[in-house]
């Protein structure tokens, strides 16, 4: 051990040893592995190893499915036997619901370029596995790349690969202390000495939280207990010619795979159980869980239907050991805000199906400034300060354990975590009939319907779809009135704001009582932002975006902050509604005595209006491409201003509308969102999004890769698609085809209510992207016919909006 390194990474599991491996692969070698106990010690050593394709996620997917073809390169990079079983995997259905997702699943990883997928039935299913009892499967996803490796060997395969790189595998040797000097450097406090470090990457595993606290850091994380079993040989495998595949009982909560000429069996169970959730015990190593049978007995009793042989086979060994888990279940993988040089990479609950994209994606990270894939779901800076409460905890990550093989739907709202921050008429709103989503923490109207409504949970046109689709034509024939306190909002100021916001964003600033659209770039030309940039005239500016990116932009504000300007986050001081639709100026003008007439207030203009008794910043701007005001309030005026804008609109038809409704009326003007249109992945000349850069600015993040791609005009490019679906809409990922060949893939889609078509944004390969071209996607598993048509079917003059 030295006493100084350009990394320490706390924590000796295979996630810890897959950043080792690719920071010195991407040739960072002055390297550090510190582990308390031994490699493996933990959780690693006692995983099931299974590796399969499936994710909700698809970039997760896509990183994921990096791992799977890592493994064997680390291996015989390594020298090290890692003991790949490469048998292939099914996921089964026995629930028709089950078999449309899987379905959707399927076209999904088309989408990503993941080809050695396939759907088969009940019979193919029993003749690739022929213990299995098919009674009640309707079909299965079969994945070439699937099957199961030796933990223990695949981390001591990252590590040897790294430590021949340069690094050095530091074991019993356990961190007590971190500090971060007024240089930047990290004193490592260790047993056996300090180690100073510029960068330290906490991989504790079960120890992340204390490793977390070390530095000030309370990450949302718990450890859970999660049973598997293991059999004596099975008479029908002893004679069986090579091995069964890796099996997912997807109603059954099981996966199962062959061990030897015996079987494994995992559960995830519906009553989950938390262990020590601030935390291992700093002495806990090689150790289990004493197992609990009763817990899992309904479990049991679906995996033993699935494979009679079970029933007669002989248990050889139980496991319960502890697994780390996130509220959503992905991974918390990246730099801390707030802490320089402070990167986690923990909650990796499959960490030999995760780990090779987590370590990937940090040493990126970590050596370049970005990942080159769009990582935001596994992003730290996806959660808040709210998501560190210990009930909070407790409650999302019990609710996604236990819901680990669960059916999920798109329009499915789950109670974990709920209701934690409400806007301020959220009470009025509730009475009014409207129905709740949450992000990041925050209660948002998704829609409102009469009492007693229950909406079902489907992959299809829910029972809720005429409700939305009556909100959706009020905005468009009278007014609208949608709840904006999930927009997020930061005040810039100080001498030089002006400056700053400048080089920050992409776009040209607006003028003094003017807003713009303003894209944010990374070095790498990518986006970082849709934002919307607005200048009071009073030396303020306000950023304005989703609340869920909170986090996350502010800490890209911090990263580049500069003397003389100050940032703050104030969306949760400031509330407000929008107000759309061809009555929406008659409305408000009955609450004013100020001009709103277009001349004296025009389309993007923002100013100070005095709204009955509030003073609210106002500017006139639309997500709904019709005549639009966003009225923002202080948090407690909220529910005022509701009521004084319903007790005018009510001889107008001012209706209360969700946002459920606003997706249908942005897909009619071809509006993209961000995590839809928008990601870090793409860029401006894909998007559209280079028709708001400044091209004549002299300067700002991303000019010159933003330059480059200009001069080149990009592969793939957004599209409205115009699709011939009937009981089902595009959602998203969904593959666009040609001829039998994959040519791009939705982003969003749904119905358009007030133009009576079934819509889809997508982004595509440009030599398809003409309006007219006819193409065709998959829609619940179907294929359905899709046309390119010209962008903002509903109004596309924009005269509406700008009236």
């Amino acid at each position: 051990m030295k006493n100084h390194y350009r990394v320490v990474i706390v924590g000796g599991g295979v996630v810890g040893a897959s950043v080792a491996y690719h920071l010195t692969k991407f040739g960072w070698s002055d390297v550090a592995i510190v582990e308390r106990d031994v490699l493996t010690a933990g959780s690693s050593w006692h995983a099931a190893g299974g590796f399969h394709a499936l994710n909700a996620d698809p970039n997760i997917a896509a990183l994921q499915a990096y791992t799977i073809d890592l493994l064997t390169e680390v291996g015989a990079e390594s020298g090290i036997n890692i003991g790949m079983h490469m048998t292939g995997g099914i996921s089964v259905a026995s629930a028709p619901a089950r078999w449309e997702w899987l379905q959707s699943a399927y076209r999904t990883f088309q989408s990503l370029g993941i080809d050695d997928v396939e759907l088969i039935g009940p019979d193919e299913i029993r003749r690739r596995c022929p213990i299995i009892s098919t009674e009640g499967i309707i079909g299965g996803m079969w994945s070439d790349r699937e099957g199961h490796i030796d933990p223990s060997a695949v981390v001591h395969a990252y590590a040897r690969a790294a430590k021949n790189r340069g690094a050095d595998i530091v074991e019993h040797t356990k961190v007590e202390s971190l500090h971060q000097r007024a240089d930047g450097q990290w004193e490592v406090r260790t047993d056996k000495g300090v180690i100073l470090a510029e960068h330290v990457v906490n991989a504790g595993g079960l120890w992340a939280k204390q490793v977390g606290r070390m530095a000030g850091v309370d990450l949302p994380v718990s450890p859970m207990e999660h049973h598997y079993l293991v059999t004596e040989a099975i008479p029908e495998l002893v004679g069986m010619a090579g091995e069964i595949p890796l099996i997912v009982d997807l109603e059954g909560f099981t996966y199962t795979r062959q061990e030897q000429k015996g079987l494994l069996m995992g559960i995830y169970e519906r009553k989950y159980q938390h262990w020590n959730m601030d935390g291992a015990p700093w002495d806990f190593g090689v150790e289990l869980i004493q197992e609990d049978l009763g817990r899992i007995e309904d479990e049991l009793s679906l995996g033993f239907q699935r494979f009679p042989c079970l029933n007669t086979a002989g248990v050889k060994r139980w496991v319960n050991g502890a697994f780390t888990f996130s509220p959503d279940g992905n991974p918390l993988v990246g730099p801390v805000r707030g802490l320089r040089n402070y990167w986690v990479a923990c909650g990796v609950m499959a960490g030999f199906l995760q780990g090779g994209g987590v370590g990937k994606s940090l040493a990126e990270w970590m050596i370049g400034g970005e990942p080159q894939a769009d990582i935001y779901g596994m992003d730290i800076a996806r959660y808040g300060e709210f998501a560190s409460n210990r009930e909070y905890i407790r409650q999302t990550t019990g609710q996604f354990y236990s819901r680990r093989f669960v059916m999920s739907y798109p329009n499915e709202q789950l109670p974990a975590g709920r209701t934690l921050k409400t806007p301020g008429a959220y009470e009025g709103m509730t009475a009014a009939g409207c129905r709740w989503g949450a992000g990041w923490g925050l209660e948002q109207p998704l829609y409102f319907a009469p009492d007693g409504f229950e909406e079902t949970p489907s992959l299809k046109r829910s029972n809720a779809f005429d409700l939305i689709g009556e909100e959706a034509r009020a905005a468009r024939t009278a007014a609208g009135l949608l709840d904006i306190t999930a927009f997020s909002r930061y005040e810039v100021g100080g001498p030089g704001a002006a400056g700053w916001l400048d080089g920050i964003f992409a776009c040209n600033l607006p003028k003094p009582g003017r807003a713009t659209l303003a894209p944010m770039l990374g070095e790498n030309g990518k986006l970082k932002g849709d934002l919307t940039l607005l200048n009071w005239g009073d030396g303020r500016y306000w950023i304005m975006g989703s609340y869920y990116l909170r986090q996350w932009h502010m800490r890209w504000f911090e990263t580049h902050a500069a003397p003389g300007v100050t940032v703050r986050d104030i969306s949760d001081a400031v509330g407000g509604f929008a107000l759309v639709g061809p009555k929406a100026r008659e409305i408000l003008q009955g609450l004013t005595h100020q001009d709103l007439s277009a001349k004296a207030m025009p389309f993007m203009a923002c100013q100070m209006l005095d709204i009955g008794l509030i003073r609210a910043r106002v500017a006139r701007m639309s997500v709904t491409g019709e005549t639009g005001y966003e009225i923002n309030c202080g948090a407690l005026e909220h529910a005022t201003l509701r009521k004084l804008l319903l007790a005018v609109g009510a001889g107008h038809g001012l209706r209360e509308i969700g946002f459920n409704a606003v997706l249908s009326l942005r897909l009619e003007k071809s509006f993209g969102i961000w995590s839809r249109e928008f990601t870090q992945g793409y860029t401006p000349g894909e998007t559209g999004m280079d028709r708001f850069i400044g091209w004549d600015k002299p300067a700002f993040i991303g000019r010159d890769a933003a330059l480059a791609e200009r001069a080149t005009a990009s592969n793939r490019v957004l599209v409205t698609l115009e699709i011939a679906a009937t009981d089902a809409d595009a959602s998203g990922y969904e593959p666009i085809w040609q001829a039998g060949k994959v040519v791009g893939f939705v982003t969003s889609g749904g119905y358009g209510h007030t133009v009576g078509k079934s819509l889809a944004m997508a982004m595509v390969d440009r030599a398809v992207a003409n309006p007219g071209s006819r193409l065709s996607t998959h829609i619940v598993g179907q294929e359905v016919a899709a046309t390119v048509i010209v962008g903002s079917p509903y109004d596309p003059a924009g005269r509406a909006m700008r009236s």
